[in-house]
């Protein structure tokens, strides 16, 4: 199975349990690992017969700017379904990053990743 990696896409968003994330947008990093098979596209040269980068990225950032959940495991399911609503994708491995979670400790961040 060939891949198409996108790293640390950034987007704003509202997504959280506690009171205060249900109110103003905070940063998420997002990691999207997709399995297709691009040979066709390797072969033709052709930007049809692969996923559009671009595309993709703005269809992520839409999610996670558009819609609101509590979990970020939530978050990452919704976009792996997303994903693989085009039928090229075989699998979709999302990671949804916490960039400042809100817990009483330091910590870089939180992340959730998901396959689907």
């Amino acid at each position: 199975m060939d891949h198409i990696e996108l790293r640390g896409l950034r987007a704003l968003g509202v997504h959280g349990v506690l009171p205060e994330e249900r109110v103003r947008a905070q940063p998420f990093e997002i990691d999207v690992v997709l399995g297709l098979d691009l040979r066709a596209a390797g072969e033709s040269d052709d930007l049809t017969k692969t996923i559009h980068y671009g595309e993709l990225a703005e269809m992520i950032v839409g999610v996670v700017e558009s819609e609101s959940f509590l979990l970020i495991e939530r978050l990452a399911e919704h976009i792996a379904q997303a994903c693989r609503a085009d039928e090229r994708v075989l699998e979709a491995t999302v990671t949804v990053c916490k960039v400042r979670p809100p817990v009483p400790v330091e910590i870089a961040r939180i992340a959730v990743t998901v396959t689907r």
